[in-house]
């Protein structure tokens, strides 16, 4: 099964192989996305509290990003290159590269979860929490911290495992954590009464069993790379390269909580409780986007990056296509739903009448330009899966950096309505990034495909 999973990424219809790559994986993000989301609707329906207990674990999030950000700064740089090496048949190298990410992973682990358990407080006031929140958010945030190891080895190691063709094997990594998050999210919070505390702890147990999981089978005999105890010394000639490409995912990600800290200290200046309060839903619901797409491009990564290392140009550019076709068609599909029944998406996290028509109004100003996310997500990990690190760097700088963090800042400075145009910054971006994105990697596609490797 391994090895012949592996070598069928260079042969065989290219749409049938990304759908069994791709759907396993687009499963397995929105299945992980239940993490967040099942905690979140579970506690906006608190009773009496919900409200401003939503509003406190929202002030998470910029944590929450950073604890992320550097799960794929291994992950997401170690992966494309290990996928390349196997398609150079130079396992060894590959096996290199596992061994390698996950001792820089539990290096991260232990200085993340120090800094952010003792600092919580301090950064979760700087984010917008008031006196009504902070206990919740704190609350929260503490528990998840303690665990941030396994969120550690759950996203950036399962990544090797797709890698490898084992697209199942990956998605019941998250399956099995999801439903585990759903059946103790409600026994912890109302059965035995902890609050948002609950919702932390089942969150941690639930990836605690992932992350046993994934260890298991890489270091089980199913594997084709296998996590090996001489591969855990760091050699900067392996981890270097891996984090040099995975630079741009981390600033993608870290990038978002910066994001998130601009949108609910504008918000919070503009609008008070409330609008962070409807920020936390629709940071929530873009995900229902944003996390299918990269299923899409995370299932189409192997057999981009094996094919360009087996110099196999024609398989690239046809993976390339297909992927971005359905990465286009589903971003213009969730744009009409979003335009057309926001409310439906407010509804899911909460019962308070004031807060649900207030979210379904800004919902529909920030997702304005979900559509175009198809474009620049899909090319931008493309150029990843290709091991071009510094161009895709820059492309996860734009969006966010250049234009959408600066625009939160200056567009109530010349507009009336300061909270429409603190949203409003979000579709400018997306859209503005997105035609850059695309107009840069068309290109330099074929160059890129030309270059001796």
């Amino acid at each position: 099964m391994s090895q012949n999973n592996t070598t069928n990424l260079g042969e065989g219809s290219i749409p049938s192989l990304l759908a069994k790559l791709a759907v396993p994986a687009v499963v397995a993000q929105v299945v992980n996305l239940l993490y967040n989301i099942v905690d979140r609707i579970y506690i906006g329906h608190i009773p009496d509290i919900g409200a401003s207990a939503l509003t406190g674990v929202g002030l998470f999030t910029p944590i929450l990003m950073l604890i992320n950000a550097f799960a794929m700064l291994a992950g997401s740089g170690g992966a494309p290159r290990a996928a390349i090496y196997m398609g150079k048949k130079d396992n060894k190298t590959a096996e290199k590269i596992v061994g390698n990410c996950f001792a820089f992973l539990m290096m991260c682990a232990v200085v993340l979860t120090v800094v952010f358990y003792i600092a919580a407080p301090q950064l979760l006031t700087l984010f917008g929490a008031s006196n009504v929140t902070l206990d919740y958010a704190v609350s929260y945030a503490r528990i998840y911290i303690l665990g941030s190891v396994f969120v550690l080895i759950v996203l950036g190691m399962n990544l090797f495992i797709t890698t490898q063709g084992f697209a199942k094997i990956s998605m019941l990594t998250t399956v099995i954590g999801a439903v585990i998050n759903i059946i103790l999210d409600p026994i912890f919070i109302f059965v035995f009464n902890m609050g948002v505390r609950g919702a932390a702890l089942a969150t941690v147990i639930s990836q605690a069993v992932g992350a046993l999981w994934i260890l298991r089978f890489l270091t089980g005999n199913k594997t084709v790379l296998k996590l090996k105890k001489e591969n855990l010394r760091l050699e900067w000639s392996i981890i270097g390269p891996c984090l040099g490409l995975g630079i741009s995912s981390f600033v993608m990600m870290s990038t978002e909580s910066l994001l998130s800290i601009s949108f609910t200290s504008s918000l919070s200046k503009f609008g008070g409780d409330l609008a962070v309060g409807a920020m936390t839903i629709i940071t929530s619901t873009s995900q229902l986007v944003l996390m299918p797409l990269q299923g899409v491009c995370q299932g189409g990564q192997p057999i981009i990056s094996f094919n360009y290392g087996a110099k196999n140009n024609d398989r690239v550019k046809k993976a390339f296509f297909t992927q971005f076709k359905v990465c286009v068609i589903f971003t213009c599909v969730s744009w009409l739903v979003m335009m057309l029944v926001p409310q439906v998406f407010a509804g899911m996290f909460t019962t308070d009448k004031e807060l649900v028509k207030y979210t379904a109004w800004s919902l529909r100003i920030y997702m304005a330009g979900i559509f175009a996310m198809g474009f620049q997500i899909c090319c931008q990990q493309s150029f990843m899966a290709l091991g071009q690190a510094k161009v895709s760097l820059f492309l996860a700088c734009l969006r966010k950096l250049i234009l959408l963090i600066p625009l939160i800042f200056i567009l109530p400075l010349f507009m009336k309505d300061k909270v429409f145009a603190v949203f409003v910054a979000e579709p400018v971006s997306d859209i503005v990034a997105a035609a850059v994105t695309t107009a840069v990697f068309m290109a330099k596609f074929n160059g890129i495909l030309e270059k001796k490797r």
